[in-house]
Formats: structure tokens, sequence, C-alpha cells
């Protein structure tokens, strides 16, 4: 099997983006027998074409299938089955309580999104390069930075299969074969080595400077600390203290200039290019490269009533319930995990429901409650078991139209197979505009690395250092930016921080972010801990296994790594 294989012609690619962004004249048809870097690269426009098309593929990457790996395997989002819907062919089922198997799409789209990642980067930089830069207006300067930024979403790409598979390939050209599987530790190692190598080559971020998807020295050293990070789960190594040394590096400007935003919601906001906290994202704009994918999974088909904008929804995923059926009685007597929106203080201001304001003016994350657009005033109704009714989502999953006469709601089943239409509490992470600002749609760029991780990574070794009082100082440099006049009714302290309130927090400020199922093995809570309709499963589904189309591809794969 040859990864390039994978490839889209790198004409193809030219004239996709020309079309996405709008910005292509002159595109008279030239035809060449063989396509050079040559022939191809005539302009700065062509370079920056090639440039960006591996980055399109990290957007697309970053979300879909690799976020559900990550969170619907793990204690805070579900989909759940509602009557006839969303069942499809169990995998929802078999996801949640660790059963999956290699013929399971998820894993096989992740593995070949992870392989394409990097062949494309490193396809693209093969091409870049034997490009004259000078003679495509740009400088030898441009030409560095371009290379290294292309390294390390390179090693990006790796971080993420080693995360996801632990033993993975290794290549180094898209032409060559691909011989088999290589170890967790060398993997990780290769990682290691792309990232050190690339920060010192890459430019800091300046003061003022947008983000609008570039790879900054920042980026790379927070890649190299999640590295880090996570090391006691890759290769069952303790690098706390490297990837603390990276995380006050970063906080302490060395590597260019980042400052936590003052309220919550400015590194999710409408005009997030401009926090001081983002360290990378990938960019979004409507119909562009718009970051969408959650839309169609999370909301209800008729949300759109609810937001005042057009088009409908699949009414997939939501959270994972904090009550029991009736909502009287919580889940958190039960179990240590889980009850995400229950987690959220009262007086947290991202738990007010999600209201539109008008311009780039929004408040609250969550469509919980009866569902009356603030906007118009318009009640979005149920189309299944509460059809024509007024929808309200409730933080529970049972069958509650089933309910006998006298029966107690509690006694109802609660599990993936038991929801109905408003059954959970919606995210709304990226803020949603009505039809009046139908402009602003999707132009919340997707937030990858943003300093309150670094932050929160610091705390985490802070605590495993045995200095929890700075552990929670970090954090609450984070939490108070969510209540009102920084008063925050429960901040965490040295008294109050062990590991459960520690994986609270992470699941709190970082709630539908992609990366629950990373944190939960760091503790080793992923295949030990229960939540809700999940059982501790065994240590062997700490990864996911290599697919089966990809072992159809390459018999190799199916070896033992070396």
């Amino acid at each position: 099997m040859k990864i390039k294989n994978y490839l889209y012609g790198i004409t193809g690619i030219a004239l996709l983006l020309c079309i996405l962004l709008g910005s292509c004249t002159g595109l008279d048809t030239v035809w060449y027998d063989k396509v050079t870097p040559q022939t191809f690269y005539k302009s700065k426009q062509d370079v920056l074409m090639a440039l960006y098309r591996p980055f399109t593929h990290a957007r697309w990457y970053e979300g879909s299938d690799r976020w559900k790996l990550q969170e619907v395997t793990a204690d805070q989002f579900v989909t759940t089955q509602k009557g006839p819907h969303w069942y499809n062919g169990g995998e929802n089922h078999r996801y949640l309580r660790h059963e999956w198997t290699p013929d399971d799409g998820w894993i096989w789209e992740t593995w070949r999104g992870t392989t394409m990642g990097i062949a494309l980067a490193i396809d693209t930089k093969l091409d870049l390069e034997n490009v004259d830069y000078e003679a495509m207006a740009l400088t030898e300067e441009d030409k560095a930075d371009h290379l290294n930024q292309l390294n390390t979403l390179i090693g990006y790409f790796y971080m993420r299969g080693l995360d996801f598979f632990g033993d993975f390939i290794i290549f180094t050209n898209p032409d060559e074969p691909v011989e088999g599987r290589r170890t967790a530790r060398k993997v990780f190692e290769h990682t290691e080595t792309i990232f050190k190598e690339a920060i010192p080559q890459l430019y800091p971020k300046e003061e003022g400077q947008s983000e609008e998807g570039a790879i900054r020295q920042a980026t790379a050293a927070a890649m190299l600390a999640r590295l880090y990070f996570n090391a006691i789960t890759y290769i069952g190594e303790d690098r706390f203290d490297e990837c603390a040394q990276l995380c006050r590096d970063i906080i302490d400007g060395k590597y260019g200039f980042y400052q936590l935003d003052p309220t919550w919601d400015v590194p999710h906001g409408f005009n997030n290019d401009r926090s001081q906290s983002i360290i990378w994202s990938f960019p979004s704009q409507f119909n562009k490269l718009q970051y969408d994918w959650y839309w169609a999974d999370f909301y209800h088909y008729n949300t759109y009533v609810y937001f005042d904008i057009d088009g409908g929804a699949n009414n997939g995923l939501h959270l994972q319930p904090s009550l029991y059926p009736g909502g009287k009685k919580s889940y958190r007597n039960d179990y240590r995990l889980g009850c995400p929106y229950d987690k959220f203080n009262d007086k947290d201001l991202r738990k007010k429901p999600y209201k539109y304001h008008g311009g780039t003016n929004y408040e609250g994350m969550f469509l919980v409650g009866d569902q009356i657009s603030p906007v118009t005033g318009e009640e979005c109704k149920g189309t299944q078991e509460y059809n024509g009714q007024l929808l309200s989502f409730v933080d529970y999953v049972g069958r509650m139209t089933e309910l006998e006469p006298g029966q107690d709601p509690e006694t109802l089943p609660s599990n993936v197979g038991t929801g109905e239409e408003n059954t959970g509490i919606r995210l709304v992470k990226a803020p949603v505009p009505n039809l009046a600002n139908i402009d602003l749609r999707y132009g919340a760029d997707c937030p990858v690395i943003r300093l309150e991780e670094i932050y929160y990574m610091l705390a985490e070794c802070s605590m495993r250092s045995g200095n929890k009082q700075q552990a929670a100082e970090l954090i609450n440099a984070v939490r108070k930016r969510a209540f009102e006049n920084y008063e925050d009714p429960d901040p965490v302290t040295a008294e109050n921080l062990d590991k459960y309130r520690l994986i609270d927090e992470w699941g709190i400020e970082f709630l539908g972010e992609g990366r629950r199922r990373t944190d939960l093995l760091r503790w080793d809570m992923y295949t030990t801990e229960k939540w809700w309709d999940h059982q501790p499963s065994d240590n062997s589904r700490k990864r996911f296994p290599v697919p089966t189309n990809a072992i159809a591809g390459n018999n190799s794969l199916q070896n033992e790594p070396n």
C-alpha cells in the first residue's frame, strides 16, 4: 500500500481551494504531461494553496469521527437511540460500552485520516523544498517557515496516531511502501524529535497578532508539552517535569505573546481570531472553509426555530445525563465520573441557556429546558414523541411517554437505547447567530490549543509533584472568568483538590473539545471507572485496533510492531 494513493491530485486541490476561497483568476487550462514543482508552481498563490491543503485536512480531521472516538467513548457525550432513530447498527451502543470492533467506521476513518494527514504534509513539504521561492515573490525565510510549519503538522498527526492506536506507522516518503507498524516508543521518539527541531525555527507570536491558523513557536511547544503530559499513557514514563517547564515557558512568553482572555467566551466567540489565549486554531468562515460538522449531529430537527435560522439537523448527540428519569435524583451519588451538566456550578455563566442577543453578543452554552426562541418568541416543537408540543430538553434519559399511571419515573430503563426526541442537553460551544446576522454564521474559528490548556497542564503537573496550592491557583485563574465579577462560589483549594476534582475541572473547561478520552486515560480512569450506561472495560480498550480496511490494503500492518 502506498499512502500517496490516498491523495487528491495537486491540480485538483488547487482548483478546489480556488473555488472555496473565491480568490483565483486566470484559470485558463494548460496541460502538462507531468505535474512537477517546476510546472505547477507559477506564483505565490500556487505556493500558498499547496501549503494550505494539509491544514484544510487537519481542520476536517479535528471533528467528526475523531471527536466521537474521544468523547462518545468517554463519560460526557452520547448519541442515544431516540425511538426508531439512531440505532445505527448498534454502533453508538458499542462505542459507549467499549465494545467496538476493527470493522467499525469511526476507527477506520480515523486511521485513514491520520495517515492521510501525514502523507499530505510530507508530500507538500517535498514539493516546496524544490520550489524557487524568490521566483514566486517569496523569501527564503518564508520557505523555511512553511517547511517548519509542515514539519510540525506532521508531528501533530503522529501524536494523534500514537494517542488513538499506540503502535503506528512511520514513513518519510509517500511514494515508498509502508512496512508494518512501529512500537509506540518509536512513534513517541519520532514525534518528539519533530517538535524539538521545529520549535526554534518557527516564528513567535507578536502582541496583538491575530490567530489565523499558522503554526508558531508556541504551537509546537504546546504540542511537545502535550506529548510529555501524556507520556505516562503512551510509553509508561513520567515526563511531567519536562511538560511543566514547557508550560511555564509558554506562560512566561518565551515563545510569543499570549494571555488569558478576560471572559470565558472570548476563545469561542465570533471574533475569536482576536483572542489572546488561542495558540492554534482552524479558521472558519461561512460558505467557505466552515467548521460546522457538529450542527447536524447535536441539534433537534426543529432547533433552527430556536436559533431563528434556516436548516434542520439530525437530533443525535447530547450530554450524558446527570439525573435519573424524571429529573429528581442525581447519578453523582452512584459514580464519580460523568454528569457533565451537573458538574457546572449553578452560578457559572456558561450554564445559562444559550441566547443570541444580536451582533456578536450572546450568553450561555447549552440548549436546556423549554425551547422558546429568545429571538422571535416562537416555540420549537417536537415531531416524534412530543409531536406538536413545546420541546423541552431534559438532563435525563428515559422514555417518559411510556410511563404507566402511578409508576415512579426512576424505575424506567435509562440507557443508550431508551432516548426520546427531547433527551439530553445540547452543547452550543460555538455561537450561532440568527438570520439577521447570517454573515456571522460559522464565524467562530475552532480552537485546537489555547492557553487555558497550558494552565491546566501545569496545574496537573504541580499537583502530581505535591504542590496542590499552586495547582489550585492556576485552575482558579481560568475558572473565575466564568463567574459574575470573578466571584467563584466553589473555587479549587489545596484541600478539595484530588484527581476527581481535577478531572472534573478538565471536563468543565474543555467540554466538547475532543480530548476527554485522553484525559481519562492519563488518570487510568478510562477502562477502570464506571459512568452512565458504562461499566469498566478491558485494558485492551485503551487503544483502538488496526482497522480491517487498513490490513486489507497492507497485510504487514497485522504483524507485531518493530
